[in-house]
C-alpha cells in the first residue's frame, strides 16, 4: 500500500495533466496525494444503445410482463401491471452502495400503513456462484394458476453458500418474508444479467428500462454509472451526495434549474 501510494503521489505531481472522475474523487486527491486534480472530467457514455420511439414501449413492455412473471411465479402471487416496479445494481459492496440501507428503508415502507400500492424490488447484484433454480425455472415453463409460493420466496438463484450471504442474511435479521400480505416483496437476483442466466434470460439494459423507479443509496462511490444509466432509460433515480454523480447533478441542477429525474438524498457518517 505505501508503495501504490508513493508512485500514485509522485506521478499526480509530476505529470503534465493530473485528472480525475468527479468532485468526491478530487477531495481525496487533494488529501491523499496534496494535489487536487489540473481538470475534473465527468464520466459518461454515449446514448447510442438506448432504444428510441416504438422499440422503447414495446422493449419496456416485455421486461415488465418478465419481472412480473418471475415475481409471481416466485411468490405465487397475482401481481399486475400496476405493480411499482423498483431495483438497485451494481457490484456487491454491501455498505458502499447501500444495499443494506436499500433494504431497510423498503422493510420500513411495507410496514406503512399509508401504502397501497404493491411493490417489488430487485436487488440486481452479482454474489457467489448462482445456479438457476430449477424449482422456479419449471413453474416459469409450466405452471400455470399457482398460488403457493416456492421455498426461499426472495431470491432466484441458489448460491453456493446461501448461510453466508449478507442481502438473505439481513433478509433475515428484518423478518422479511414476502407473504401475500406484505405489500412491498424484494426479490435477489444474483447473477449477471447477460441474457444467459437461466431465469430471466434478458440482458441488464433489456430490463432496466421496464422499472419504474431504481434507487442506488450509495456511501461511497467516486462516480455512479447506474444512476446515469437509469435516467439515460428515461427510469427516474435516487442517489445521494456522497456520489460523484450526485453532486454533479446538483450543481447542474442549481445552474439549469433541473427538477425531475434524479432525487438526491443526502447522507452522512
Amino acid at each position: 500500500m505505501e508503495s501504490k501510494h508513493s508512485i500514485e503521489k509522485q506521478t499526480a505531481h509530476h505529470v503534465d495533466c493530473f485528472t480525475t472522475v468527479s468532485d468526491i474523487t478530487n477531495k481525496e486527491c487533494k488529501e491523499l496525494l496534496d494535489k487536487e486534480a489540473d481538470v475534473v472530467l465527468k464520466n459518461g457514455f454515449e446514448d447510442d444503445f438506448v432504444p428510441k420511439g416504438k422499440s422503447f414501449l414495446v422493449k419496456r413492455k416485455k421486461a415488465r410482463a418478465k419481472m412480473l412473471n418471475v415475481a409471481n411465479k416466485l411468490l405465487g402471487t397475482n401481481l399486475d401491471d400496476d405493480t411499482l416496479l423498483i431495483c438497485t445494481s451494481g457490484r456487491y459492496e454491501f455498505k458502499n452502495k447501500g444495499i443494506d440501507v436499500f433494504i431497510e428503508s423498503l422493510n420500513r415502507l411495507n410496514n406503512d400503513i399509508n401504502l397501497k400500492k404493491n411493490v417489488v424490488a430487485f436487488i440486481n447484484v452479482p454474489a457467489g456462484t448462482p445456479i438457476p433454480r430449477k424449482d422456479l425455472v419449471e413453474r416459469l415453463n409450466n405452471g400455470n394458476g399457482i398460488t403457493d409460493s416456492l421455498e426461499f420466496p426472495y431470491i432466484t438463484h441458489w448460491l453456493d453458500s446461501m448461510s453466508d450471504d449478507r442481502v438473505l442474511n439481513m433478509i433475515k435479521y428484518l423478518g422479511i418474508r414476502n407473504s401475500k400480505e406484505d405489500k412491498v416483496k424484494i426479490i435477489f437476483v444474483p447473477c449477471y444479467l447477460d441474457e444467459n442466466d437461466g431465469v430471466f434470460d434478458l440482458s441488464y439494459y433489456d430490463l432496466l428500462l421496464g422499472y419504474d423507479l431504481s434507487v442506488y443509496p450509495s456511501y461511497y462511490e467516486p462516480w455512479g454509472y447506474t444512476p446515469l444509466e437509469s435516467i439515460a432509460f428515461h427510469v427516474p433515480t435516487v442517489t445521494t451526495d456522497l456520489t460523484g454523480f450526485g453532486l454533479w447533478i446538483q450543481s447542474i441542477r442549481t445552474q439549469h434549474g433541473l427538477e425531475d429525474g434524479v432525487k438526491v438524498i443526502h447522507r452522512s457518517g
